[in-house]
């Protein structure tokens, strides 16, 4: 089966960095089109954005125009707000440099604009738009600015609105170049998103994120090398999963294996098998601690128990034993990590069993952590000649992979996935998955999802999930992966019964078995 293009590869979805968004604004003007056309553009999109939002309009405006060209889209923005009739203002915290910009000042004072010859008062209840440096700013801007901004967003007297990057935040990073950068109510990106602005480091700047299109041409887009995605909500109305037909026996409806939880941690075992059984997959078997072994069938008597984990003195689960007696290869998908705790002599004398398992490897949480602390490493994954999804947070990427190094968490991912052949869902408040050159950025998903419990749910929601695609097309791509994900944070958005990770359990069996039906209808 093909890779499912999902999204669509266009200026709404795609990310880019501070230098492809310069080469892809150079390649159109060397095919023609001119500068001064482009700004047009540009300010026009974003007047015709505000003009649906004039309540923000009704105090007046105040733009701040900057040296370069994002000060030009700024003062195309100005004329055309001031054109239909709106008190409008500007400051120039810094000499014109572009030509081009200068031209747009001059014809806004010649018209009627006021230029102010002082920095405006941030007690004010005007709206501020930020049009200083945008995604050519690459150091630090003078601190007093940054905080005339941030005074008035605090004190909350009017909105601030930032024209593509806010000023004194890296395009790349999404990181203050010093100890601030302007913090906006709204940030509208230019063009394409760049990468800074849908970093977590970001999320405290750039208030609500929006898209303004000016058209870069979609054959341009396909050209980009290292493909990123930003999806949200929105994308799930376009999500394609795969449909079993109606006569499928639940021997062919997926397989999945699902190794999880200890003494110290039982409760993981059973949320893990929570999100395999909302999956809808047609057979899981479970390994479990023996504790929880005894108990399961009046939890979740549908479950297959395949055998039972013992526990060390300090509660951690024990591998070895039960893995020895386990065909692994009966099954699509292998969920292993979740509240098995570490034991690090067990992880090496079962790790070969792992090594020769030829369905899909999930791993996640502990079997992370044994694997970071063990002997091999991370070259684990390079000895595992097989698909192998791993789904750390943060602190475990790093101790994963502690040798990589990036400017983003986009990078981080796609610099470990290349070199180790592996998926990668890199957890945060904007997770990512990555592989081969690919990158899909969540965006704007629900907070509730960071919680505890939860990320076992989404462990075991994507073995059965997998499982069940596995059966239709055997070389699963990692976009489907990414789509896991985003129905897991989408359900429990939309959880009304609470965001605790049982009830996030039911509303996403419920999501998938809607979800299919439309698709089957």
């Amino acid at each position: 089966m093909n890779e499912i293009v999902w999204p669509t590869n266009d200026s709404e979805h795609l990310i880019v960095d501070s230098k492809q968004m310069l080469i892809l604004e150079k390649e159109m003007f060397s095919d023609g089109m001119p500068q001064e056309a482009l700004m047009e553009k540009a300010g026009i999109q974003i007047s015709r954005w505000l003009l649906k939002k004039k309540p923000l309009l009704k105090h007046g405006i105040t733009v701040f125009i900057g040296p370069g060209h994002n000060g030009g889209d700024g003062a195309v923005v100005a004329r055309e707000l001031f054109l239909k009739g709106f008190l409008v203002k500007v400051w120039c915290p810094f000499p014109i440099k572009k030509t081009l910009t200068n031209n747009h000042l001059n014809y806004l004072t010649s018209i009627g604009v006021t230029k102010l010859v002082e920095p405006p008062d941030a007690i004010g209840k005007e709206l501020w738009i930020d049009a200083i440096f945008g995604n050519n700013q690459t150091r630090k801007v003078d601190e007093k600015l940054i905080k005339l901004f941030n005074q008035k967003f605090h004190k909350k007297s009017g909105k601030v609105i930032s024209i593509d990057i806010p000023t004194g935040l890296c395009p790349d990073k999404g990181e203050p170049f010093l100890n601030d950068a302007v913090k906006a109510d709204y940030t509208l990106a230019i063009g394409l998103y760049k990468i800074g602005l849908t970093q977590d480091s970001a999320l405290p700047f750039i208030g609500e994120l929006h898209h303004i299109d000016i058209g870069v041409p979609i054959y341009k887009l396909l050209k980009v090398e290292k493909k990123v995605f930003k999806v949200t909500y929105k994308d799930l109305k376009n999500i394609d999963l795969p449909s079993l037909p109606k006569n499928t026996n639940k021997y062919d409806r997926g397989r999945t294996l699902i190794i999880a939880g200890s003494e110290k941690y039982p409760g993981a075992s059973f949320l893990a098998l929570k999100g395999a059984i909302s999956s809808g997959a047609g057979f899981i078997s479970a390994v479990l601690p023996e504790v929880v072994a005894e108990s399961i069938w009046q939890v979740s008597p549908e479950i297959v128990l395949k055998g039972t984990m013992q526990s060390n003195q300090n509660g951690n689960a024990l591998l070895f034993s039960a893995l020895n007696n386990i065909d692994l290869n009966k099954y699509d998908s292998l969920v292993l990590g979740p509240g098995i705790g570490i034991d690090n002599d067990d992880w090496d004398k079962s790790k070969d069993f792992l090594m020769d398992f030829k369905g899909l490897l999930i791993l996640d949480a502990d079997a992370l952590n044994r694997i970071s602390e063990s002997k091999l490493g991370s070259k684990f994954f390079l000895e595992r000649k097989f698909k192998t999804w791993i789904t750390p947070h943060n602190k475990e990427f790093l101790r994963l992979f502690p040798h990589i190094r990036g400017g983003t968490n986009v990078e981080l991912a796609l610099k470990a996935a290349e070199e180790f052949n592996i998926s990668i869902l890199l957890k945060g408040a904007n997770s990512i998955v990555a592989y081969d050159k690919k990158a899909w950025q969540l965006f704007g998903t629900d907070s509730q999802t960071a919680r505890a419990g939860l990320g076992d749910l989404l462990s075991g929601f994507i073995a059965g999930s997998s499982a069940i695609d596995l059966t239709t097309c055997r070389d699963i791509k990692t976009v489907f992966f990414a789509k896991y994900v985003l129905l897991h944070s989408f359900a429990a958005s939309k959880c009304k019964k609470g965001s605790n990770a049982t009830a996030i359990g039911d509303q996403l069996s419920k999501l998938i078995r809607n979800k299919k039906l439309r698709q089957i209808s």
